[in-house]
């Protein structure tokens, strides 16, 4: 997946086995003589601190007397060969091969490709309460109705605000819908202060404004992933985003990181930016005068009943095919991806629970409140496994936006950006 920029600072592999928490390899117990089969766990770095995992060690290894838990930290760089390496390997007696592994949402797909995953269906439907996940998080896990990656936890944009400029434009609460936050931004929009800085080729956000108008970035018919952004419903998304994107001075050929723009909000002079709420420490880091002026919303919807949809990113756990302990396998995904544990991890970092029922258990954070607000109705990146194709390199959609956005006609270069987009779905290219 394209993972969003929320992480911490987590443990290394060496400080974890330094520890003597968690244990490499299967052997026996000293003086016992018994054996104790070792699940391999592979995780991302930041994802969970080391006091999360030392908790969670401890309470499965105390519920799951024969098993010996070896979580190993993996870096995102590079990550995509090592687990298509681990795939498609046999088991031997090579240390480390992971018997479940932590990966961004949006990779699965790509992972389901030569038959390298478990299909967990019906761990899904009998243990783990699968129709309350979020649909960002257990959408990119299915394939042909078959559910390989297990939802783990997700993060996603919201609105970040400065409460004294709304304050001074006579703004008292947050807006609910499109219109009235358009009316807001406006407002705002005078006396030397930009009503919202947004970046001309922030696409994970132009693509909930299509999604809330019921488009796609692509689609797939009779097996044939296509670009869609031409399509009524994509070109009123792409509307919307150019009325709100003029309501700011944010560059037209660049996106959210170029320049940072949480450190363009961090001067005081901007009213709104859209991110996830681990952008504020980078806000207060510039600008240590901002504390306790910051607030939190929900990107609206077109209706108050509704907030906007938005681009879900995080994490899935999946089982590789060719793990020798299925079922010591699939116990740590369902203490992982369960009640106790989803619940504890996203209150231990931040994160929105992976399914709908838990958004209580981050209530009392407010960015993180309003990140669950969104995740509800979050969506990801289409189905192919091709999809990183679209993101390498020169991304045909940021492109579009900013020829737009430059004064281009939007349904030509709608048309022009999705049969880039086609060609990179293509399976025989």
């Amino acid at each position: 997946m394209t993972h969003v920029n929320s992480r911490r600072t987590a443990l290394t592999s060496v400080s974890l086995l330094a520890t003597g928490v968690l244990l490499a390899g299967c052997g026996a117990l000293p003086g016992t003589g018994e054996e104790k089969d070792a699940v391999t766990v592979w995780l991302m770095r930041g994802s969970a601190s080391e006091d999360f995992l030392e908790r969670f060690t401890e309470d499965f290894e105390a519920h799951h007397h024969d098993v010996t838990l070896d979580i190993r930290i993996q870096d995102w760089t590079g990550i995509g060969a090592k687990v298509t390496k681990a795939l498609d390997e046999r088991r031997g007696g090579e240390s480390g091969a992971p018997d479940v592994i932590e990966v961004g949402n949006t990779q699965v797909p790509q992972y389901v490709e030569g038959d390298g995953l478990l299909d967990l269906s019906l761990e899904s439907a009998r243990d783990l309460g699968m129709h309350d996940w979020l649909p960002g998080l257990a959408e990119p896990g299915v394939d042909s109705s078959r559910q390989y990656g297990i939802p783990w936890y997700a993060a996603n944009r919201v609105v970040i605000y400065n409460k004294d400029l709304f304050r001074r434009a006579g703004i008292d609460r947050p807006p609910t819908t499109r219109a009235d936050w358009l009316d807001a931004t406006r407002t705002l929009n005078s006396g030397g202060t930009q009503g919202i800085y947004l970046a001309g080729q922030d696409w994970y956000t132009l693509s909930g404004f299509i999604w809330d108008e019921g488009g796609h970035l692509a689609k797939q018919t009779s097996g044939v992933w296509s670009g869609t952004l031409a399509t009524p419903a994509a070109l009123r998304g792409m509307a919307f985003y150019r009325q709100l994107q003029a309501l700011g001075g944010g560059p037209r050929d660049a996106d959210e990181e170029h320049p940072p723009q949480a450190e363009e909000f961090a001067r005081g002079d901007i009213a709104q930016i859209i991110s996830v709420p681990g952008a504020t420490q980078r806000i207060l880091q510039k600008n240590p005068e901002l504390k306790g002026k910051l607030g939190y919303f929900p990107i609206p919807g077109k209706t108050s009943r509704r907030p906007g949809t938005v681009f879900t990113g995080g994490s899935d756990l999946v089982v590789p095919a060719n793990t020798d302990d299925r079922d010591g396998a699939v116990e740590v995904v369902k203490a992982l991806a369960g009640e106790k544990w989803n619940t504890d991890l996203a209150r231990t970092m931040n994160y929105v629970p992976n399914k709908t029922t838990l958004a209580v258990a981050v209530a009392g954070e407010p960015g993180v409140a309003a990140m669950a607000v969104g995740a509800a109705h979050g969506k990801a990146t289409p189905r192919s496994p091709l999809w990183p194709n679209v993101e390498s390199g020169s991304n045909p959609i940021k492109e579009y936006m900013s020829k737009v956005l430059a004064g281009g006609d939007p349904s030509t270069e709608a048309k022009r950006a999705s049969r880039e987009i086609t060609r990179r779905l293509d399976e025989r290219n």
